[in-house]
């Protein structure tokens, strides 16, 4: 059988060993799609491949039928907004991710953009400290939970709002479960976004939370950029100009929020929450393992389509 690796930005060497090494052991083989420039050369790629590893590349339905004989895609990373699952799922097709495995990468950087913010983006003005400060997460996963994890270190008080995780996982965590929305703003110094991007979500962070938030509020976004109603954190941003937003995921409006709030935001320049080494390494290998699980016995423990 074979196992496409399609990433048009490439995992790192020592990954590609570990991937490798992953497949050809269980006896399968292994043919890699690294910097491909055109769409043709995924579809060509994709005609032969029983299994299909890849990162942010693009398997919409135009892919998932011109491969033929694929039986599972896996996206070495947590979010898979960017697989068509309702045209994998008409073809049979399995499609996993492998949450946890850059979790610690995204947390850091939550800290990373929070120490940031708090220091007025190190404008040279003063500005404040993290400890003592209310933490409120939204979505308790696998990343919510590092960033409690995190926090506690910092000296934070943490809370969290996840209708999907028990109550007592997050006190076990040292964390307080919320229930009401707009307590987990209303409550919190600092709000981290963690939820994904489903027909619910889009959307659903908008004016009237944000400005829930208390005075000098600071909103983080590692999650999805889709789930922000864009015009509302304009005109909450416009309205109350002791908030900040911080994001790894540069919005739309991203030039209009720039030139209007240049000291109140900031976006990295692309998706960086998964981009470390360690990261990188561990989802690719857990991709492959995972693959192999699949193929050889069946096993699709973290199946997203059902």
């Amino acid at each position: 059988m074979k196992v496409l690796v399609a990433t048009e930005k490439p995992f790192a060497a020592v990954a590609v060993d570990g991937i490798r090494k992953e497949i050809e052991d269980a006896g399968y083989t292994l043919e890699l799609l690294e910097k491909y420039t055109d769409r043709s050369q995924l579809l060509a790629a994709v005609a032969d491949a029983d299994a299909l590893i890849v990162r942010s590349d693009k398997i919409d339905a135009e892919v998932i039928a011109a491969a033929k004989n694929l039986k599972i895609v896996v996206r070495a990373g947590a979010g898979y907004d960017n697989i068509d699952l309702e045209a994998a799922t008409a073809r049979g097709i399995v499609v996993e991710n492998t949450p946890g495995q850059n979790s610690n990468a995204v947390a850091e950087l939550v800290f990373g953009m929070a120490v940031m913010a708090v220091r007025n983006m190190y404008n040279g003005t003063s500005g404040t400290e993290l400890k003592s400060k209310r933490l409120g997460i939204h979505a308790f996963g696998q990343v919510g939970r590092n960033v409690a994890r995190i926090a506690r270190g910092f000296g934070m008080e943490v809370s969290a709002l996840d209708p999907y995780c028990p109550d007592e996982v997050m006190t076990e965590a040292g964390v307080t479960p919320i229930h009401d929305i707009k307590d987990l703003y209303r409550l919190n110094d600092v709000v981290s976004l963690h939820i994904p991007a489903t027909a619910e979500t889009k959307g659903s962070v908008g004016y009237d939370l944000i400005t829930l938030l208390p005075k000098k509020g600071l909103l983080i976004n590692t999650a999805r950029k889709e789930v922000i109603d864009e015009a509302g954190l304009k005109k909450a941003l416009a309205d109350r100009p002791d908030i900040k937003y911080v994001a790894d995921i540069k919005p739309d409006n991203a030039d209009e929020l720039h030139a209007e709030f240049a000291d109140r935001v900031f976006f990295t320049p692309k998706k960086m929450g998964a981009q470390t080494a360690e990261a990188n390494i561990n989802a690719g290998i857990a991709a492959a393992r995972q693959t192999v699980a699949y193929l050889r016995d069946g096993i699709d423990k973290f199946r997203v389509n059902k």
